[in-house]
């Protein structure tokens, strides 16, 4: 774990600062230091793309897709549930996850040094990204080791033991309340995170440990006191121009800065994800080539009802546009005729490096339409109200259709079926199908290859099993 916390990331704005690592004298003696090490902190959520792409991948809304079977094998592996401790890709997310918990532990560590009007905001993102990065470790990894208020430095890892998963729940849910208590609902920063992402956020942790009774309260909260609406046209919610809008309650901030390479893809500044899932050798208008990974099923086409206007934006069917365009490609390793439109990239949103890259279309992390629908799967699964459910479904389901002859007026279990194929279909492509399953038990009937007792984590990397000397029991099953 140490080997890969301490490896700085090229080209960012914080770590190649060498004296506070060394002497924190020369540091956090100034707001502005406090602000430039809360770049860094922010800096590694930029590497959350494979989280995402894996997030569908692992489910079965898409499929690993690529040029051919041995394309990048982790995601590979990760599709047919054949993963395994030494899997490059899960290296990655729990190096790059616990390279940000040290960034924001770095801050905690000094939180006292210095006094200086609005640190309590400061302080209050580190917190939020804290409790981000640790959600993440525990959603793919279970029980992880927990430290706060300091970073990890090299030769402590030996002795450092595993925390229960509950436990590290409990750590982020204390720094998302303070996070809500001490950050506004508008930030001087476009992008930084505000009182609303930390209440979405907490909601989103409780709904996670099937505390509804506690989820309820913080997400209608957020709903009927927070600055946020659905966006009228959905299908203008993921173009580039249209980033950080009234519905985006936190978004990953991307740039087309150069700067990356295949050689060190967490150093782009860009959402890579966007590359990736990209049409193999497209030639034709709006969009640009990419490599053809994480391509839809026809399963998951299937889900929408007819009339439902999401369908065009969440999904581009190759062969339709091709034929009503003349655009030309190549087919990929399993090609489905389907594209996660939502994150494709389209010419003229990057302006230098290679826009497989540096592609600036940010990550809509929360958006306000989950908010809604993990209000009323607490207040259904909860047993509190099933008419508030309805409502909240029904604002996300009058947007989809652009009336209200598709409301539902279900209850109970049908409802809450209801609201997982909402979830689905509203947000397909975005990262969450894949958790959703496995915290709702679904799982093992949906997924080909899943094993109960085994797939709902994920393998500990063997490389951070070996630096913590061997003391750390690998997850069951791997």
């Amino acid at each position: 774990m140490i080997a890969t916390l301490l490896v700085a990331s090229c080209g960012d704005d914080f770590v190649d600062v060498e004296a506070p690592f060394e002497n924190s004298d020369a540091f956090f003696n100034s707001q502005q230091d406090y602000e430039d090490a809360l770049i860094g902190a922010y800096d590694l959520l930029q590497t959350t793309y494979i989280n995402v792409m894996l997030g569908e991948i692992a489910s079965d809304n898409t499929l690993a897709g690529g040029e051919n079977a041995n394309d990048v094998l982790g995601i590979q592996e990760i599709d047919d549930m054949r993963h395994t401790p030494i899997n490059q890709q899960l290296v990655d997310i729990w190096g790059w996850m616990y390279s940000g918990v040290n960034r924001a532990n770095f801050i905690l560590e000094f939180q006292d040094k210095t006094d200086f009007p609005g640190k309590e905001n400061i302080l209050a993102q580190a917190r939020f990204l804290r409790a981000y990065y640790y959600f993440e470790l525990v959603k793919w990894f279970g029980d992880v080791p927990l430290v706060v208020d300091k970073r990890i430095l090299f030769g402590e890892q030996f002795g450092l033991e595993r925390t229960a998963k509950a436990e590290v729940y409990a750590q982020i849910e204390a720094d998302l309340i303070y996070a809500v208590d001490n950050m506004p609902y508008v930030q001087p920063i476009v992008g930084q995170a505000t009182k609303g992402s930390a209440q979405a956020l907490l909601g989103k942790v409780y709904l996670y440990q099937d505390k509804f009774d506690l989820a309820a309260p913080v997400l209608e909260n957020l709903i009927q006191n927070g600055p946020y609406d659905l966006v009228t046209d959905y299908s203008t919610l993921f173009e580039n121009d249209n980033e950080n809008n009234v519905e985006s309650v936190f978004e990953v901030q991307y740039t087309d800065e150069e700067g990356a390479g295949f050689g060190c893809l967490q150093c782009s500044e860009g959402n890579i994800a966007v590359g990736f899932n990209g049409i193999r050798n497209y030639n034709g208008p709006v969009f640009e080539s990419g490599f053809s990974f994480n391509v839809p099923t026809q399963e998951v086409v299937d889900e929408f009802e007819d009339g439902d206007n999401r369908l065009d934006t969440a999904i581009l069917d190759i062969e339709a546009w091709a034929a009503d365009t003349g655009a030309t490609f190549a087919t990929g390793f399993e090609h489905t005729g389907y594209f996660n439109r939502k994150y494709i990239a389209r010419q003229g949103d990057a302006n230098t490096g290679d826009a497989n890259l540096t592609n600036p279309n940010n990550y809509r992390a929360i958006r306000f339409a989950d908010v809604l629908l993990m209000a009323a799967e607490a207040l259904n699964r909860g047993n509190i109200d099933d008419t508030r459910a309805q409502g909240y479904v029904n604002r996300v389901r009058e947007r989809a259709f652009g009336n209200a002859d598709n409301n539902i007026t279900l209850t109970a279990t049908n409802l809450t079926t209801a609201i997982y194929n909402e979830r689905r279909v509203e947000l397909v492509g975005e990262g969450h199908h894949f958790f959703d399953l496995v915290r709702t038990g679904r799982a093992a009937n949906e997924i080909d290859g899943f094993q109960s007792g085994k797939h709902e984590i994920f393998p500990i990397p063997q490389l951070e099993i070996d630096l913590a000397g061997g003391i750390w029991e690998q997850n069951p099953g791997y």
